[in-house]
């Protein structure tokens, strides 16, 4: 699935996205931006196909409860219609979302007074633990929902972003 054209009238994508965020954060403008970057990006080009579902597109509704990554899909349309919850436990998430907040914080640091060597470096150990968390994910929802590898991607983002605490 990964680096096909997704094309508009591919219905198998996500038309909305919403992040439960029970608990408001006050977030840094960096981490805003990344939040905004991913939705748009996502709802611009994505491949999402939850197995045994109607073709789409679909609205999303990313949120955590107990310790659980929760993905409630349904159908975008006038009647709403819920295809179902898919949940993942955070527990393999968890060292990878922490390492990925302490890399972003150096990066963001680093982009203020390093030098450009030190700045590439910290910035393709980011990259590396992003692809590895969006890895994670896109493996632990297999057989489940299906997705290309730049959906995983821009999910990975939103989750780390549902992660920030106050």
């Amino acid at each position: 699935m990964g680096g096909e054209t997704i094309s508009a009238d591919n219905p198998y994508r996500i038309v909305d996205l919403t992040l439960d965020e029970k608990i408001v954060v006050r977030r840094g403008p960096d981490v805003e931006h990344e939040r905004k970057v991913a939705i748009y990006d996502l709802l611009e080009e994505n491949n999402f196909q939850p197995v045994g579902a109607e073709p789409g597109p679909y609205d999303l509704h990313l949120s955590i409860e107990e310790n659980r990554l929760v993905f409630d899909v349904r159908l975008a349309s006038a009647t709403g219609e819920t295809y179902g919850k898919v949940m993942l436990s955070l527990t393999p998430f968890r060292r990878l979302i922490k390492d990925y907040f302490l890399i972003c914080e150096s990066y963001y640091d680093a982009i203020k007074t390093a030098a450009p060597a030190q700045i590439e470096a910290i910035d393709m150990g980011r990259r590396g633990l992003h692809n590895e968390g969006s890895q994670l994910l896109k493996d632990r929802l297999e057989g489940k929902i299906e997705m290309d590898f730049d959906t995983s991607r821009r999910l990975f983002t939103l989750i780390c972003v549902l992660h920030i605490k106050g």
